[in-house]
């Protein structure tokens, strides 16, 4: 493991806030009654057989955690939105939208942020998505609580919280700026089991001051203790620069964007562990591409893998610069 780069990002929480906003570059400029994106997805079901998904990003306010990897709030508003206009952002999504089983409501930050997703219209939105075999959103583990349960209580459909577990590193996690601890998350999974709410967990391949075969052990770790915890989806997500402060610490040597071998092996040892549906995250995947002629194929044998839950033999490439990185057990 590198030596920490003190000199350059601080160790209290508010002064890392400023160096992160001080990274920064400019918003998007968004509409605030239309959500950002749309996009149809397919994923396996519990049994295997693949699910069409439709997935909405909402356009509100930003989080109020500022993570060090985080590029999200790159479309979110500087204010919060009123009641009413998130059901009209999900009603103009799913007109747009093919026919779906699953839908997917991800907002930059938490559904269960009061200042995100006004609480008034919990029931409005419920209606909305009352043809849906299952609804997914995403929350910082510190506020699942009571407001999980009545939306729970709303929707026609299974509900499935998804929480960024990001890794299980000691000292990576602190200083990702999440300020969340491994024992907050395992009691906000614990909470929503209890309560009859299934548990996505985002892992992240790819860490700051770590080498790349550090990046995947401690990523097959924190898989191992997303299940642990009861997770029945673990998604993994490759962390892409981009977002200023990552570029500052890749800038100092202190982050390396992960290439297309640790996400293979990361999904690869997911998968053998046969304890729930692992996913690789694919969205632009190119800023992973370091080989040309195996690049293609790869990405393909990546959306299989995530597909079928199965591993299909590796593609050999002697011109690739990437080296096989053993997964740790």
């Amino acid at each position: 493991m590198k030596s920490w780069g003190y000199a350059s990002y601080p160790t209290l929480p508010a002064e890392r806030d400023r160096w992160i906003l001080a990274h920064r570059g400019p918003r998007n400029r968004l509409d605030p009654r239309r959500p950002y994106a749309e996009l149809s997805e397919v994923e396996p079901d519990d049994s295997g057989e693949p699910v069409a998904v439709s997935t909405i990003f909402l356009t509100n306010r930003e989080c109020p955690w500022r993570c060090l990897m985080c590029d999200l709030w790159r479309n979110t508003l500087t204010e919060s939105v009123t009641a009413g206009v998130i059901p009209e952002q999900i009603r103009s999504a799913l007109s747009c939208l093919p026919p779906a089983r699953w839908v997917k409501l991800y907002n930059a930050g938490s559904f269960f942020d009061p200042k995100a997703i006004p609480r008034a219209d919990y029931a409005p939105v419920a209606r909305l998505l009352s043809g849906f075999d299952r609804v997914i959103v995403e929350s910082h583990p510190a506020l699942v609580g009571e407001s999980c349960l009545e939306f729970r209580d709303l929707v026609d459909g299974a509900l499935e919280v998804a929480m960024g577990l990001e890794t299980i590193h000691p000292e990576v996690l602190p200083r990702l700026n999440k300020r969340m601890t491994l024992e907050q998350f395992r009691r906000a999974a614990e909470f929503l089991r209890e309560g009859g709410v299934s548990v996505r967990v985002f892992v992240l391949v790819g860490l700051p001051y770590l080498s790349e075969r550090e990046c995947l052990d401690w990523a097959c770790r924190s898989v191992k203790f997303a299940f642990d915890c009861g997770a029945s989806v673990v998604s993994l997500i490759p962390t892409r620069a981009g977002n200023g402060a990552l570029d500052a610490l890749a800038e100092q040597g202190e982050f390396f964007p992960p290439g297309l071998s640790a996400l293979e092996d990361a999904l690869s040892f997911g998968l053998a562990l046969r304890r729930g549906r692992v996913l690789a995250d694919l969205w632009d995947l190119e800023r992973l591409r370091r080989c040309t002629r195996c690049f293609a194929p790869r990405a393909e044998r990546l959306r299989a893998m995530t597909l079928t839950q199965t591993v299909p033999a590796s593609i050999e490439c002697g011109l690739c610069p990437e080296a096989e990185i053993p997964a740790d057990s």
